[in-house]
């Protein structure tokens, strides 16, 4: 009984199957791990602390993220001669130029098309309110449901929410002016602190000699690959979104959508949430341009199709593939569980925060080799 040769083949498949069931048990318990972080933020308050710390120092971080940014390049100019000091003096003089020129001949034309859409407000309500009336005679002959109960009942609720806008206006308006005013001055306060960060950025290597030197190589290569990821995300994110906008623009306007240039940089911004983002931006335009006429609305729907369809099958998977290198399905839990917990902005920073997990994960992976033969995720 115990003279039976041991078969190779079926050794090794169930190795094999072992391996890969113990990696979704890491990844499940990684999700978990991050789950219960998030659930203990939530619930001691730890959040609400950090966000009024973030609030406090926000340009502080504006300055971080300038100076981050612009570092390789103020680094190019020193590696030609140039000292570091009048480095950062052209890097901030050539920014100020391009946001005058973009600013200078963006926002007139975005304010214009604001205005012209607030007008068309009213028409397109109207036309919304015809389409709802529409789709209620349209089930009022179904005995299993009160057409008319319903219709009531959404109509009170549009008039409620209109009314509340209505009340709440002048309030909002104020608001919104005094978060801008402080927006702007958190953003000069950035920009000046950048500015002296920016000088002495490669100083901040020495900070490294604080390190123990037995995890200082591993901290530093650990650091150096995420600093590389995220910049490379970031470049990418920003070309994506610029390009996103301008075609989006350019085929709107051929359409005849009112606004192009507004609802185009809708898409744009949008376009920065990995696959929700496209549907978030485009549908707006779509419901407007189906309020005009029913070509319109047709051709819109085409345009953004057609542009997501190039940007999601070309432009986007290169710049999630080789800047972050994460599965898709990771990018599409990634977005709903930081959505649910952070909303808008959760999603915004989902892939780059994975992004640097997986690094982490993977630089521990290779010193203790907790998951053999690990795969891209």
């Amino acid at each position: 009984m115990f003279n039976k040769k041991i078969d190779v083949n079926k050794v090794n498949e169930v190795t094999s199957l072992a391996s890969k069931v113990l990696k979704i048990l890491y990844f499940l318990l990684a999700i978990l791990a991050c789950y219960v972080v998030v659930i203990i933020f939530k619930e001691t308050k730890i959040m609400n602390f950090l966000k009024t710390v973030f609030h406090i120092l926000e340009p502080l971080f504006i300055g971080l993220v300038f100076a981050w940014l612009f570092d390789p390049f103020v680094g190019m100019l020193e590696k030609k001669g140039i000292k570091r000091v009048f480095g950062a003096i052209i890097t901030y003089a050539i920014l100020f130029l391009i946001l005058f020129l973009v600013l200078s001949s963006l926002i007139p034309l975005l304010v214009s098309q604001v205005r012209d859409f607030m007008y068309s407000l009213p028409n397109i309500f109207n036309t919304i309110k015809e389409w709802v009336v529409s789709g209620f005679k349209l089930i009022s002959n179904n005995d299993l449901v009160d057409a008319e109960k319903l219709k009531g009942d959404f109509f009170s609720y549009i008039e409620g929410v209109i009314s509340n806008i209505t009340v709440e206006m002048p309030q909002n308006f104020l608001g919104f002016i005094s978060g801008l005013f402080s927006g702007t001055l958190n953003f000069l306060l950035g920009l000046i602190i950048g500015l002296f960060l920016i000088v002495n950025f490669d100083s901040s290597a020495k900070l490294f000699k604080f390190v123990p030197f037995k995890i200082r190589d591993g901290l530093v290569k650990v650091l150096d690959e995420i600093n590389v990821s995220l910049r490379n995300y970031v470049k990418g994110a920003l070309i994506d979104c610029t390009m996103i906008f301008i075609l989006s623009s350019i085929g709107l306007w051929i359409c005849g959508l009112k606004s192009p240039v507004l609802f185009g940089l809708f898409c744009g911004l949008t376009n920065v949430i990995p696959y929700a983002g496209p549907y978030i931006g485009g549908a707006p335009a779509v419901i407007v341009g189906f309020t005009q006429d029913i070509w319109t609305g047709i051709f819109v729907l085409i345009v953004i199709f057609v542009i997501q369809f190039l940007e999601g099958n070309f432009l986007q998977p290169f710049i999630m593939s080789k800047t972050t290198r994460l599965h898709p399905v990771t990018i599409i839990l990634g977005l709903l569980v930081f959505g649910h917990f952070f909303g808008v902005v959760g999603m915004l920073i989902s892939t780059p925060v994975l992004a640097a997990l997986k690094i982490i994960i993977k630089f521990f992976n290779e010193r203790y080799e907790f998951i053999k033969e690990s795969h891209e995720v």
